[in-house]
């Protein structure tokens, strides 16, 4: 599969990070941050995101457990990979983001202490950074295949 541009989200309950990654530099940042109410992501936001990169293929954290099972989250996750591909008719590939979060939370905190991030800014940032942590993931398990 021959690939420019990858987008992935961090799906939460309360806010999806959204990453961009090009294929072609293996490199990913993160990129923005959509609200989730009532359990209904910001379409239009999302749609907005979509328009403006172009991405060919949308990755989805899948939160399982430590041991590799299904959890609450995973079944909200897989939900919206499925809406994202029906609404767009796109791509759409579920990563194992089991330890993304806690990854993301040590490099924002090390960031906010270096003084390169302001506090009101931390949540979005991890969910961000998250997201571009799944990218990075989704490359380098395709680089063994």
């Amino acid at each position: 599969m021959s690939l420019n541009t990858l987008m992935a989200f961090d799906y939460g309950s309360k806010r999806i990070g959204v990453a961009i990654g090009q294929q072609l530099t293996a490199t990913a940042r993160p990129l923005d941050t959509v609200a989730v109410r009532q359990n209904k992501p910001d379409w239009d936001h999302l749609s907005r995101l979509l328009e403006e990169w172009h991405p060919e293929l949308l990755l989805i954290g899948l939160p399982l457990t430590e041991d590799g099972g299904e959890q609450e989250m995973s079944i909200a996750a897989r939900r919206f990979a499925n809406r994202l591909h029906g609404r767009y008719q796109l791509p759409v590939e579920l990563v194992d983001e089991r330890f993304s979060s806690i990854e993301a939370e040590e490099i924002v905190v090390k960031a906010r202490r270096n003084g390169r991030l302001k506090k009101s800014s931390v949540k979005q940032a991890i969910d961000q950074v998250a997201a571009s942590l799944i990218i990075q993931s989704w490359f380098d398990g395709t680089a063994s295949t």
